[in-house]
């Protein structure tokens, strides 16, 4: 082979490997734009370019938990039917949780700050010039309860539920306690009351038939009257 064909060979290979690299860059730009997409959205790092943590937060998905639990009770506290009903993969409730007790334990706790600390903040901050027992009662018997009865049907199988339920109860008739001791009750007394008008409001809460209105209001008139005198 004389040099002029070598160079020619050589030239054609240099033109071939140039060909073959740029077709390599150009089919690797298309099928990242391709598969980017489906890849992360199946393990949950992204969706549509957003990181899923800054679409779902873990407030986000506890609140879903209640209204479940309240609607379909707790055996529906299941990552793939919660995630299908927010429309994301489960990517994103293992973001946040890292299994399905983890989640649990944080729906119970959720459960305790809205069904008493939140509660009782509330009637504090509104009970400047009332008493502060009467708006509890007046509240708490004017609401349908069934988180209430979702999480105490729980509690009947489940150690960590029934943890939860009598730890709520502890703090709430704490607080019903300490309410009666301030209008001027015995320590005995206030502590016997504050058990009468909680187990009112378990009746009220478990109980599967509601009152008529007038019936409802003459028992909460009774139940007042038994918490000032």
């Amino acid at each position: 082979m004389n040099q002029g064909d070598r160079y020619s060979g050589e030239a054609s290979t240099l033109q071939d490997d140039i060909a073959h690299r740029n077709f390599s860059i150009h089919y690797c730009m298309v099928m990242s734009r391709i598969l980017a997409p489906v890849n992360t959205v199946v393990y949950g790092g992204m969706t549509h370019g957003r990181n899923m943590n800054d679409q779902l937060t873990a407030s986000d998905w506890l609140d879903q938990g209640l209204k479940t639990l309240a609607k379909d009770g707790f055996t529906a506290l299941k990552a793939e039917p919660l995630a299908k009903a927010m429309r994301v993969s489960r990517g994103s409730f293992y973001w946040h949780f890292a299994d399905i007790a983890a989640y649990h334990a944080a729906i119970l706790a959720r459960w305790h700050e809205v069904a008493a600390e939140q509660i009782i903040a509330n009637v504090e901050a509104a009970s400047r010039d009332q008493n502060p027992l009467a708006l509890l009662l007046r509240r708490v018997f004017s609401e349908r309860l069934m988180l209430e009865r979702a999480v105490r049907t729980w509690a009947s199988v489940d150690p960590a539920a029934r943890a939860a339920v009598q730890a709520i109860d502890r703090r709430r008739l704490s607080y019903v306690e300490s309410q009666l001791t301030q209008a001027g009750l015995s320590a005995e007394g206030a502590r016997t009351r504050a058990q009468i008008l909680y187990w009112a409001f378990l009746g009220f809460a478990l109980s599967d038939q509601q009152l008529p209105k007038a019936r409802q209001q003459a028992v909460l008139d009774e139940l007042l009257r038994i918490a000032a005198s």
